[in-house]
């Protein structure tokens, strides 16, 4: 797979928590030379299926969530928009940022930011709340009001690049780039049998509450889930017992949230791959969509599979081409005969 053209493509597209349906819309045709049905649910999922045939066949569903941390307009002063979060974002990355207001057509917009000049020396040591921002649109009062209504949502202005020889670096690689590992695994298996019905979920809201996930899972009733996600890659500020390599390859997490059997299964097909992987030791919430999928009916072997990611909710995250391509193979390996190991509870 061409990860590049495949991020390029996604990250270009302006898809907040909450407002996800031009990805969405983008996901379905990537998805449907691969799988039997593609459909969009009423939370705004992307949903799909490959049967196997076999009757009574035990369901895996892989998730990799299709929304990106953004803004939403609260309100108008002189001209100036104000807004707030969706999802975590980091105040101190803010000012100065460039945004797209996502009317029709979308609107440029600046975080406004007071130059050094004339800052207190507190004022430069110290990053502002986000209620003290506003964006500078450019427009009067009257027009901002009439053209960009509170409630309208934003995003980083922004999409996926080279950096380097091995790195791909944008927005919204948390977590578009694990879809696009999602759409590389499904073309490696077209070719095998499988003794699953695979599901493909490309989900929403999971920066604000993994709502999308929550209801799909409940739906699809699957009896696994591999949930694919980013985790915190290295870098010389970072601390190194907390992030792992980029080039390092996939990270397999180890923890209440991950089922035994799921997670060892995951490590045996690394070692019989060849394939360098790192572990994350998960404690308690993985921060993930496998956090509640795993306990929805009557619960769900789960497993996480991670990639790593620098600058985390930054219109810079940073990701490894290597890890990617990495991670694809190490879950298909672990789809293939997959049905052979699913433990019977009858």
């Amino acid at each position: 797979m061409n990860y590049e053209n495949i991020l390029k493509q996604l990250c270009a597209l302006h898809a907040p928590s909450g407002f996800e349906a031009k990805a969405a819309q983008a996901a379905v045709p990537l998805l449907q030379p691969w799988l039997d049905e593609v459909s969009i649910d009423r939370m705004g999922n992307v949903v799909g299926v490959r049967r196997c045939g076999k009757e009574n066949a035990p369901k895996l569903l892989l998730d990799a969530h299709l929304d990106e941390i953004g803004f939403v307009i609260t309100g108008h002063e002189e001209g100036f928009l104000r807004f707030d979060e969706l999802g975590g974002v980091d105040p101190r990355v803010l000012p100065d940022r460039e945004l797209i207001i996502m009317t029709e057509p979308p609107i440029f917009g600046v975080v406004a930011c007071m130059p050094p000049h004339v800052q207190s020396k507190e004022d430069m040591d110290q990053s502002q709340p986000i209620n003290e921002l506003v964006i500078d649109v450019g427009l009067s009062q009257e027009e901002a009001q009439r053209l960009i209504p509170v409630g309208t949502p934003a995003v980083f202005r922004a999409g996926c690049m080279p950096l380097g020889n091995d790195v791909l670096c944008g927005k919204s690689l948390d977590d578009r780039s694990c879809f696009a590992i999602l759409l590389d695994t499904v073309e490696q298996l077209k070719d095998t049998e499988l003794d699953i019905d695979l599901y493909v979920l490309g989900s929403t809201q999971e920066e604000t509450h993994s709502t999308g996930a929550i209801t799909a899972s409940y739906g699809i009733m699957a009896d696994m889930c591999v949930a694919v996600d980013v985790t915190h890659g290295n870098s010389p500020d970072a601390p190194k017992e907390d992030t792992f390599v980029l080039g390092g390859g996939p990270v397999i997490g180890m923890g209440p949230n991950c089922t035994g059997w799921m997670t060892r299964r995951m490590i045996d097909k690394a070692s019989e791959l060849g394939l360098d992987v790192q572990f994350e030791v998960m404690s308690g919430n993985t921060g993930t969509n496998g956090w509640p999928m795993q306990i929805s009916r009557e619960g769900i072997a789960t497993a996480i599979l991670s990639l790593p990611l620098r600058y985390m909710h930054t219109p810079v995250e940073a990701v490894s081409r290597s890890d990617l391509a990495d991670t694809a193979r190490l879950l298909a390996a672990f789809i293939r005969d997959l049905g052979e190991e699913v433990p019977s509870y009858d």
